[in-house]
Formats: C-alpha cells, structure tokens, sequence
C-alpha cells in the first residue's frame, strides 16, 4: 500500500509539475507575442513618423522654393520695370500732324518709309533692336500713319471682328474719341491695337503680342498730336 501511496504521490508531483510549466510556457509564449505586437506597433509608428515628417520636410521644403521663386520674379520684375525708365519720346512727322507719345528708353525705333514726297508712314518699334520688317515678324509697337479715310481704315477689320476674332470697342485717348482691337489680326500676331484719325489721315499704333500689352496699355495714354 505504501508502494502504491508514493507512486500516486510521484504521479500527483509530475502533474503539478507540468502544470506549472504549461503555465510557464503559455506566459512565456503570451509575453512573446505581446512584445513582438507591442515591436511592430513600435515599428509601425516610427515608419508612420517619419513619413510624415519627411512629407511635412517636402511641404516646407516645397513651400519655401515656391516663396523664393516668386520673390525673384517680383524682383525681376521691378527690375525691368526700372530699367524701362525714364521714357523716351517717340515724334512723328509735322506734316502727318506731329504725334507724339512715350515708350520704354529699351526699345529701339525704327521709321521704315520716307514720307518726305507723301504716303503711308511706317515705323517699328521693339526691344533692343527691330527685327527685319515682314508681315509675320512680331513687334512690341508698329506706328502707321496713312492717307485713308478713317471708316476704310476700319472696314479692313470687319471681316475678323464678324468672325469673333477681333473685338472692337470705342476708346477717347486725351479727348480724341477712337477704336480699340484686341485679338487675332493673324495667325501670327495676337495683340491690340487703337485707331485714331488725325486730320485728313488715319493712325493705327498696334502691338503683335500680348507680351507688351501692359506696355502699350501706358503708352496709348500718353498720345497727343496736332489737330
């Protein structure tokens, strides 16, 4: 009896025993898992940190190059604002009603007819120097004065005017009432131009891009001539 009191004891030992390891192994086993979640929440969090950070660096990064790019431009800008300045006086011929008006100290001229014996006069103006004279070749200003009634002068319009375009509007330049265009006088030249009738002749002062619309915008104001 006593034989088989200690073999239930020995047993009773054993299965006490693997109770506490099992117990062990599934703490052991628990405490692993719960480290390698608590690892990849941890790992999880340091890639979603630094994406972040790294897209927040980009913003800053992309937010500051824009702000110096555009305070270059404005700096451009006020630079060749400046260099344009003073103005020079552009003077027409006396005998086509002297006109007169102020462009860019930039820009050169151009007359490309004498009109000593009569005729259309014509002159070029543009940056640094006028290019050869085509009908295709853009200008900051063309300047011509001829010896066309007014309202021909503007029939040669209505063809694009009707087709949309060219835009037409009525424009007073120092109390001189005349027209405006704004638009496409060919598949080249995208610009603007205003006529004007001084005398017994026609003045058409046209700019072929809208580059120079700013330009010609303050220079048409300042036109003046003899009536």
């Amino acid at each position: 009896m006593k034989h088989k009191y200690n073999d239930a004891m020995i047993i009773q030992d054993r299965v006490h025993e693997m109770g506490v390891v099992s117990a062990l192994l599934v703490s052991t086993i628990g405490l692993s898992v719960l480290t390698g979640l608590v690892s990849v929440v941890a790992v999880w969090g340091l890639i979603n940190y630094n994406e972040q950070k790294t897209d927040v660096e980009g913003k800053i990064a992309e937010a500051v190059a824009t702000a110096k790019k555009e305070q270059a431009d404005s700096d451009e800008a006020k630079f060749l604002a400046r260099d344009k300045e003073p103005n020079r006086e552009f003077v027409g011929p006396d005998d086509y009603g002297r006109l007169t008006f102020n462009y860019p100290k930039t820009w050169s001229v151009f007359i490309n007819k004498d009109v000593s014996q009569g005729g259309t006069y014509e002159s070029y103006l543009n940056p640094v120097s006028v290019p050869p004279v085509t009908a295709a070749q853009q200008y900051a200003l063309r300047v011509t004065i001829e010896e066309k009634d007014y309202d021909k002068a503007l029939a040669t319009y209505e063809a694009l005017v009707k087709k949309g375009d060219l835009r037409s509007s009525a424009v007073t330049i120092n109390g001189t009432n005349g027209t405006r265009i704004d638009g496409n006088f060919t598949k080249d030249i995208r610009g603007s131009a205003v006529v004007f009738k001084i005398r017994d002749k026609t003045v058409t002062l046209r700019t072929d891009a809208d580059t120079f619309k700013t330009d010609f915008n303050a220079l048409i104001t300042t036109i003046k001539f003899n009536q």
